[in-house]
């Protein structure tokens, strides 16, 4: 027996050439799996609704300041120019496209029926002859829309339970309708124009224009379901960092839709820019028209005290050097009140904690230390010019800060009453319906023949692992059994056995590869086996084969038989016993039927002679069948009848070959085994695991039996590995 071999490290590496042949193996595979694919990615590419995209542009310009001095404060704060990002949060709200979604009634959901996989696309492509046409139906079909069906609903409440719920409206003659439920019953009737109500539903049909019969879904989607997708679906992007240049997009199978829903959420959007501009000018004046009061005061009370200090003091003027102190001082004294002014604004609007509060404040503190610093200059004056230079710089100031104030309140009123905001549309929406944005052909076909390429593949190679079946003779003797032969696999076996076999079953006339097809490569193998078979039986203790497998459909019955016919032909005389009490098939390969056989010689009905049967066509080959199935197979082995059945027949032939169960499905093959001189294993090409084969050898030597060695059967052409050693290439000449 030889030894067991390890298998080598290298056994764990990828082998490129194995893979490529593997592939090359399944081509067919591959090459109709992928072709499947292409195909329908092309269907689906040409069948498939078309998707339009809308795009539309609007500008956010620079937000000009309600009250002087804010854009010193909003470049103190580092605040970009763009209002970008607060804009977009505005245009995408629910205020926005609620208002855009209710105006074009899109809660109301309209589909027609068409006809599956290709309707649809039938009914893009109708053209009307006329304005309002539809096309007449096809195959009698008038539930489906072939093209030019339309319905435009003005209105449809249904109650909570049938939110979301299809209805199916069903078109009638001369503009009446029905609507139905999801249950098919009808929840009112109606005429085009009119309102109608029933069940808790009210609809108003604007326009239909279909066949008799027609049907359509209807959906009363709920709105925030709807406004919640909308926001999904358009797109807002700025066109640049700080441009203030807004892109809108929208994509629908409806160019019609997209482009008026842009429109509708720009018009909308900038609607609302001005109201909330106007309202904050509002504001704004409200706050300025209540400090004009006061600052008018003060700059009455600062002119009365100057005139009466020039009066007591007999009109005293100013100096050169005075002068300069005053103004100065009135710049920083009028850049105070003016952000005081702010202050008194921005309370309103935010916390101290607010960046906006605080850089105001840090401005007024450094405005009164320059202030407090030119108070000190003040103080080296004369008495004199100390108060003529306090008093007009009140005069001025007051002044200077009531005609800041008039300018203010005359632009924030001209800004309220106004109708322009700091946005505006610069492109209305527009489509290009010569180029949808989906479906992408080129890229579905490529993509969807790729994908089937890759899926067969990887099936290809998932099976392989899956199903890890012996390839290669030289895996089955790293396990210790030689392979005697290896017998390919043969086409005409498979005709005869599916013409025979399924046509005739038990009955049928005989069917050896052997007899039928001498020449074929199957035939050959066998012919090369039986010489193994002759030195290897050497040393045997006696005449007696058995030939078994690890597992069922190794292909026991056609090596058995064959063999046997091909060793007969070499003129010994051989006999062929179905030992398989339980499934045996043999006298499907011999002909004739089960009964009489073995089990019936076991336990004493039959006698010797009437169970031995001639082969038609192999003169020294003879065969008992199974006999009937026993209830005690295993037991019926093991009886001394058998024993002395075998020996009884061992003198009369040179070869018995015996046709045993699967070694791991029952322990026949271990019994019989017992008795042989000599016992081979049949492998399967790609069906028997290393494992299994490692098992059912096991498996022999638990129970005392020694296998010989192994006969690899059913061996298929491969393009990298086994070729079965030269039978696919040596044929016989036609």
């Amino acid at each position: 027996m030889a030894a067991t071999q390890t298998p080598s490290s290298s056994d764990d590496e990828i082998d490129l050439g194995e893979l490529l042949g593997t592939l090359v193996d399944h081509k067919w595979l591959i090459l109709i799996v992928t072709g499947v694919f292409f195909v329908v990615s092309v269907a689906y590419a040409l069948l498939a609704t078309p998707i339009y995209q809308a795009n539309a542009i609007v500008q956010v310009e620079q937000k000009v300041p309600s009250l002087p001095g804010l854009s010193d404060l909003t470049q103190t704060l580092g605040a970009s120019s763009s209002e970008a990002t607060t804009e977009i949060a505005l245009i995408t709200s629910r205020t926005v496209i609620g208002g855009a979604a209710d105006n074009l009634h899109l809660a109301i959901s309209v589909t027609p029926h068409h006809f599956p996989l290709f309707g649809n696309f039938l009914a893009r492509r109708y053209s009307p002859d006329k304005p309002g046409a539809v096309a007449p139906p096809k195959f009698g079909m008038n539930s489906y829309d072939w093209g030019g069906a339309a319905l435009d609903i003005f209105q449809l409440d249904v109650p909570a339970r049938l939110q979301g719920k299809t209805l199916t409206l069903v078109a009638g003659n001369s503009g009446a309708f029905s609507l139905r439920d999801d249950d098919g019953n009808v929840l009112l009737n109606g005429q085009v124009g009119q309102p109608a109500s029933g069940h808790g539903v009210t609809i108003q049909v604007k326009a239909l224009a279909a066949n008799p019969g027609t049907c359509f879904d209807v959906v009363r989607q709920r709105d925030l379901a709807v406004i919640t997708q909308l926001q999904q679906d358009i797109n807002a992007s700025e066109q640049g960092k700080d441009s203030g240049i807004l892109a809108l997009t929208y994509n629908n199978a409806d160019p019609a839709l997209a482009t008026n829903l842009l429109d509708q959420v720009s018009e909308i959007y900038v609607k609302q820019n001005v109201d909330r501009n106007s309202a904050e000018a509002a504001n704004s004046l409200k706050f300025v028209k209540e400090q004009l009061p006061n600052v008018r005061r003060d700059l009455e009370k600062a002119t009365a005290a100057l005139n009466a200090f020039q009066t007591q003091a007999h009109s005293v003027d100013i100096t050169m050097q005075t002068k300069g102190l005053l103004d100065q001082t009135v710049a920083i004294e009028t850049s105070i009140q003016q952000l005081r002014m702010q202050q008194a604004d921005i309370e309103r609007r935010f916390t101290p904690e607010h960046p906006a509060y605080k850089a105001l404040m840090q401005q007024i503190g450094q405005l009164q230390a320059q202030k407090d610093a030119m108070e000190k200059q003040v103080g080296e004056l004369p008495d004199t010019q100390q108060e003529l230079l306090r008093l007009t710089r009140d005069v001025q100031v007051s002044n200077e800060t009531y005609t800041n104030l008039l300018n203010q309140a005359q632009q924030l009123d001209i800004a309220r009453a106004g109708t322009v905001g700091n946005v505006r549309i610069i492109d209305k929406a527009a489509v290009d319906t010569s180029h949808p944005v989906k479906p992408k052909k080129a890229i579905i076909v490529l993509g969807g023949t790729f994908l089937g390429g890759f899926l067969a593949v990887a099936f290809i190679f998932l099976r392989q692992m899956l199903n890890r079946g012996v390839e290669d003779p030289a895996a089955i003797e790293q396990l210790g059994l030689p392979v005697y032969a290896s017998i390919p696999l043969s086409e005409q076996e498979i005709a005869i056995s599916v013409k025979d076999v399924h046509h005739h079953g038990s009955n049928g006339r005989q069917h050896l590869l052997a007899v039928s097809a001498p020449a074929d490569l199957a035939t050959e193998a066998l012919r090369s086996l039986r010489t193994s078979l002759h030195f290897a039986r050497l040393e045997a203790k006696n005449n007696l084969l058995m030939i078994s497998g690890s597992s069922p459909n190794a292909g026991k019955t056609f090596v058995s038989a064959n063999l046997a016919a091909v060793i007969a032909q070499s003129g010994q005389r051989v006999l062929l016993i179905d030992a398989d009490m339980r499934k045996g098939g043999q006298h499907k390969v011999m002909g004739g039927k089960p009964e009489n056989g073995l089990s019936e010689l076991i336990t004493g009905q039959l006698e010797l002679p009437a169970a031995i049967r001639p082969v038609q066509g192999v003169d020294s080959l003879h065969f008992i069948a199974r006999g009937k199935v026993p209830p005690n197979p295993s037991e019926l082995l093991m009886h001394a009848n058998f024993t002395a059945l075998l020996n009884k027949l061992m003198p009369i032939y040179d070869l018995i070959i015996v046709d045993t169960p699967p070694i791991l499905a029952v322990t026949d093959a271990a019994v019989i085994g017992h008795h042989a001189g000599t016992s081979l294993l049949v492998v399967r090409f790609g069906l028997n695991q290393a494992r299994e084969i490692a098992l059912a050898k096991q498996r022999f030597q638990q129970n005392g039996v020694d296998i010989k060695g192994a006969i690899f059967n059913a061996v298929e052409r491969r393009a990298a590995g086994y070729y079965s050693y030269g039978y696919y290439e040596y044929k016989a000449a036609k």
